[in-house]
């Protein structure tokens, strides 16, 4: 098989993610204090991939491309390949055909995070060579999901793939596709050989489909770790629970009448007074902290303040500001250079300057 070459789509327009998306990609979003597309772009590496294609939208391609830069910091090559219009998956990998070539390739969503990479996916793609592979993990509502039929092999395992349908009203199994897909470069063909979905896009289930009829060999591989769509409020927090279960603690900045309680990870410059951070947490670089309590699975980024608050589940963006809270902030993601705090002003009000789609509890 010749060497595999990685595409990871990151154009979208991330409307669930709004208003954080009207000012920056989705993709660009940090989990544990790290763009989501970088955890993609560093499972590339880590399976050995040297070439990756990056498909990216006009509206966010230039702030992708200076976050990724050439690559060379992951280990990899990068090449831009940029997709007019959001016109569904397999269109994007037909815009990257120039790109990929013969070459098998694994394509890998830039807004997905899965546990424990794909370098044993990888493995299993080389050693198989099937037509393609695809990543499927059972899910409660796969109605919202590309769901995949699969035949059974007579051992009482997951044998191939049978049919693929996109967002299924009455779905007949619970095994979602996962944004993760490895193929041959017979997809371009298949992919070039179907027409546009019921909204306009040329669909990745239904090219696969197209491979499926051929009677090409479509290998399913189970993932029984985690998965994340970062798409959702819901699901980012849940993704940077689950990084930070993992966090190796280290504290580089400065402590003072402060305490760190289990994995912490304090990064140079960051000065805490008088302030409890109780792990697993990640206080970026340069923040300042006093009189505060930081909860576990929270992640501040870099030169945030946060003085007189209680902060817990939480992401905040590099540059916000919090200050003389009277109760807990929870369960929020805050956009870059954000200001929260309470107002001086008798009687107390509320008062707030807030985006477009924004959502806001006072419990």
């Amino acid at each position: 098989m010749e060497p595999l070459k990685g595409l990871i789509l990151s154009g979208g327009r991330g409307t669930r993610l709004r208003p954080i998306t009207h000012t920056s990609a989705k993709q660009l979003v940090p989990v544990a204090n790290k763009p989501v597309l970088f955890y993609g772009i560093e499972a590339m590496a880590a399976a050995g991939i040297e070439q990756v294609g990056v498909v990216i939208a006009p509206e966010t391609g230039a702030e992708i491309e200076a976050a990724a830069g050439d690559g060379s910091r992951f280990g990899v090559n990068i090449t831009y390949v940029l997709q007019d219009e959001p016109l569904g998956l397999a269109h994007a990998v037909l815009t990257a055909e120039a790109f990929l070539g013969s070459s098998p390739f694994v394509m890998y969503l830039g807004d997905n995070l899965l546990q424990g990479g794909i370098s044993d996916l990888v493995a299993t793609f080389r050693e198989h060579e099937p037509d393609a592979l695809i990543l499927l993990t059972p899910v409660p509502d796969p109605e919202h999901y590309g769901v995949a039929e699969l035949a059974d092999s007579g051992q009482g395992q997951a044998g191939r793939v049978v049919r693929l349908l996109e967002k299924p009203s009455a779905p007949v199994t619970d095994l979602a596709l996962v944004g993760v897909y490895m193929f041959t470069a017979q997809i371009h063909a298949a992919a070039r050989a179907i027409s546009p979905s019921g909204r306009g896009e040329l669909e990745i289930t239904d090219a696969i489909q197209h491979l499926v009829d051929e009677g090409r060999r479509i290998e399913p591989h189970i993932v029984r770790g985690w998965w994340k769509d970062t798409g959702r409020l819901s699901d980012l927090l849940e993704a940077n629970r689950l990084i930070l279960d993992n966090l190796i603690g280290r504290i580089e900045g400065e402590l003072i009448d402060s305490r760190a309680d289990g994995r912490v990870v304090i990064e140079a410059g960051a000065r805490l007074e008088r302030t409890t951070v109780r792990g697993p947490a990640i206080v970026g670089a340069g923040a300042q902290l006093s009189d505060c309590y930081i909860g576990p699975y929270t992640a501040i980024g870099e030169q945030c303040t946060i003085s007189g608050a209680e902060v817990e589940h939480s992401i905040l963006l590099a540059g916000c500001s919090v200050r003389d809270l009277d109760g807990r902030m929870e369960s929020s993601l805050l956009g870059r250079d954000v200001s929260v705090r309470r107002g001086d002003r008798q009687p107390r009000a509320y008062r707030f300057m807030v985006g477009d789609n924004s959502d806001i509890s006072i419990l």
